[in-house]
């Protein structure tokens, strides 16, 4: 696991390049403690997820095993998906060549995935004599539909990058030659976006679905109350004054003042 920072956007990317880059239950404990500290870490405001070697991730190394009981095992990597998918900073998905089972399904829980047009895609699960993992139940359905869900899962197809934009599991195809560039430019944008408003932003869409109406709408009323108190009154000042805004993220209330007894 490689972890480099430029400026305010982390990239971390997979590095086992000879098994394209699939994981084993190290990797995925490493993967989470990774997520974990940026997480914590302040000068980080957005992060980019990719693969070593002209590959993504080919999921758990089916080649690596040991003494790890299967329900432990995959506990292990049930908690690196939770770590993906509630990662509250904007996270890129940098996809190049194969992104397959739970690798794929990796980079579906990430915010944005760009995708090289020479990627290949696959819930390769029934092709091993698995079932879907890494929060493919959960993620496929919610971005294509029940059927269309079924057919990737129980078929186990390659799909190209074409097809997979076109089933809206792809955010931007572009050249290979233009993938790095791109998810750079995307997270640059992110990372100097307000970072309060977007975080709660896309943990909204992600809860709408199984929310009532009135249930979202009360959320984006307490979002928008917390905005008032973060990056969204110096927003409205910069509109006037015709100047770009800085979104801090800082908490904008003060503190009362301690009054003697």
């Amino acid at each position: 696991m490689l972890v480099a920072q430029d400026g305010s956007v982390a990239t971390i990317t997979l590095s086992r390049p000879e098994r394209k880059n699939a994981m084993t239950v190290e990797a995925w404990r490493s993967l989470r403690e990774t997520f974990g500290a940026l997480q914590h870490d302040d000068s980080v405001r957005a992060v980019i997820l990719t693969g070593a070697g002209g590959d993504f991730c080919t999921g758990a190394d089916m080649e690596r095993r040991d003494s790890t009981h299967p329900l432990d095992r995959m506990r292990e990597i049930n908690a690196t998906a939770l770590a993906v998918a509630e990662f509250s900073k904007p996270l890129i998905a940098q996809v190049e060549g194969y992104a397959v089972g739970a690798g794929w399904n990796m980079a579906l829980l990430c915010d944005v995935v760009v995708a090289s047009r020479t990627a290949k895609f696959s819930q390769i699960f029934a092709r091993r004599g698995l079932s879907v993992d890494f929060g493919g139940s959960w993620i496929l359905p919610r971005l294509v539909g029940l059927h269309q869900a079924k057919r990737l899962v129980m078929l186990a197809d390659i799909v190209s990058a074409e097809e997979a934009y076109d089933l809206g599991l792809v955010t931007e195809l572009v050249e290979p030659d233009a993938l790095a560039g791109r998810a750079a430019e995307l997270a640059a944008r992110l990372a100097a976006a307000p970072p309060v408003a977007v975080s709660m932003s896309a943990r909204m869409l992600e809860q709408g679905s199984s929310l009532t109406l009135r249930e979202a709408l009360e959320n984006e009323a307490r979002s928008q109350a917390i905005n008032h108190a973060t990056d969204a009154p110096d927003a409205m000042r910069a509109f006037v004054e015709k100047r770009e805004p800085s979104f801090t993220g800082g908490w904008r209330v003060p503190r009362p003042v301690d009054t003697p007894s």
